[in-house]
């Protein structure tokens, strides 16, 4: 069992409607991290512990969109509803959002990539972060990476995370990365 302790922070990558089944650009069963997500909130808040929540917030004119030249289609647009977060997500009143891949000419898979997280979460004194969202092979993944490259200790809640999996091997990989950057896997069964 894992106890919560006051120096962690859940922290939730991406959990929009446009990576959502019926989305621009869904994740396969991206759905079903909704409920279990709200869970782990509910353990957070009622301890007192800092609710983080990242976003992609694209402009019309991102770099990552195939008019653009990139990989995807556009999704997530900054103001539409495709960027609001999913439905029945319960994020609490004080959750900190941070908005990422904000600038038409740069990606940014990471919610640490060209945002203040490292510092905020610094600045709660934040030692251990606790992460799950969309997509686990491009956001988690991303995030996970500089989450421990930052300093923090990272436990991915591999029952509130899905992929994409663009190639049938990306998830797989993408969490064997994540074990051998030190991320230890929990569920919510394993947390007190």
């Amino acid at each position: 069992m894992i106890e919560l302790q006051d120096h962690d922070a859940l922290l939730i990558v991406d959990v929009q409607k446009d990576f959502l089944p019926g989305g621009a650009l869904p994740v396969p069963e991206g759905d079903e991290v909704v409920p279990v997500l709200n869970r782990y909130i509910e353990r957070f808040t009622r301890r007192g512990l800092p609710v983080f929540a990242t976003r992609d917030w694209h402009p019309p004119n991102h770099c990552s969109f195939r008019d653009q030249g990139g990989p995807w289609p556009p999704h997530c647009v900054a103001g539409t509803k495709g960027a609001e977060f999913a439905d029945g997500l319960r994020l609490p009143e004080d959750t900190v959002i941070v908005s990422k891949a904000t600038g038409p000419e740069r990606e940014a898979y990471s919610g640490f990539e060209g945002t203040d997280l490292a510092a905020r979460l610094k600045d709660l004194g934040i030692r251990r972060l606790f992460v799950g969202g969309l997509a686990t092979d491009y956001c988690v993944l991303n995030t996970v990476r500089d989450a421990i490259r930052h300093g923090f200790e990272v436990f991915l809640l591999t029952d509130a995370v899905r992929a994409v999996n663009v190639h049938p091997e990306d998830e797989r990989k993408a969490l064997e990365e994540m074990r051998r950057l030190g991320a230890r896997f929990i569920t919510l069964e394993a947390l007190s």
